[in-house]
């Protein structure tokens, strides 16, 4: 199965941040707020999380801004690289991981509440050869470089053919899809792993890759399946009372399905079918 990536969606903006506020100011109101700030370090990712210089906006970021205005819990944003997240997450040092797949690894950490359905694709440059029909075809074809971006986790199986990919010398490491989507444009790298509508949001935002949506192909393979991605609060750095707050809260915004919406705002069809549904 394969399809184009979209190419066509408008940047955050103020109408879709009011969209997000009437939906999550339909919820009921909390009974009590947090007992401190809650700590959420993000890094730009599609369109969940976006940095504009100092300007941290997205879909989930202003989830939570306006749910916690009403709910009387203030979130502290601040930018680092993807895979610094779960490495503040697991000592601690942060209170929400987001968005994130759920994991075995992380499920020891904190609490996940899924937010939509998910996941991750082979997304290829043009070429003649028949779809990749599973990782094994992936790892037999030695040709093709792979690249994935640093801190990303989409489950044990995905794991395993990084780790694989790595042993053969084939694996670029980069630290956002930006860069991931410079190297295919140049054609140092044929395939990277990752959610589609990343790879798409961050075609848009790189001038130096204009056009390579366009030739873009989305290869679903079965050692990727569908999970969810959404939420984690921690066990770790957040009281119990904290923790039933966010625990309330998140639910609430997961049953409005505010996030799934927001991914139809910036994305055709064809790519929401791929790889994002409602939980």
């Amino acid at each position: 199965m394969k399809s184009r990536l979209s190419h066509r969606w408008p940047a955050w903006s103020r109408t879709a941040a009011l969209t997000l506020w009437l939906t999550c100011a339909a919820a009921p109101a909390m009974a009590s707020g947090c007992s401190r700030d809650i700590i959420v370090p993000v890094a730009p990712i599609g369109v969940s999380v976006v940095v504009n210089g100092s300007s941290v906006e997205g879909i989930y970021t202003e989830m939570l801004r306006n749910l916690g205005t009403k709910a009387g819990c203030n979130f502290v944003f601040s930018v680092v690289p993807r895979a610094r997240l779960e490495v503040m997450f697991e000592s601690g040092k942060a209170d929400l991981l987001l968005p994130a797949n759920r994991t075995p690894a992380r499920d020891q950490l904190g609490h996940f509440i899924p937010m939509i359905g998910h996941r991750a694709t082979l997304i290829t440059l043009p070429s003649e050869r028949p779809p990749i029909r599973n990782a094994q075809e992936l790892l037999e074809k030695h040709e093709l470089r792979v690249a994935v971006v640093r801190g990303f986790d989409y489950g044990e199986q995905y794991q395993s053919i990084v780790r694989e990919l790595t042993r053969q010398g084939r694996l670029f490491l980069e630290v956002d899809a930006n860069a991931v989507a410079r190297l295919m444009n140049v054609g140092s790298v044929d395939v990277t792993i990752m959610g589609p509508t990343i790879l798409a949001a961050a075609i848009r935002r790189e001038p130096r890759v204009q056009g390579l949506m366009e030739k873009l192909r989305i290869e679903p393979i079965p050692e990727l399946p569908w999970g969810h991605s959404g939420v984690y609060y921690s066990r770790r750095s957040l009281n119990a009372e904290d923790q039933a707050v966010l625990r309330e809260l998140l639910e609430k915004a997961a049953r409005s399905g505010v996030v799934y919406e927001g991914f139809q705002r910036y994305h055709r069809p064809d790519v929401m079918s791929e790889s994002v549904r409602p939980r």
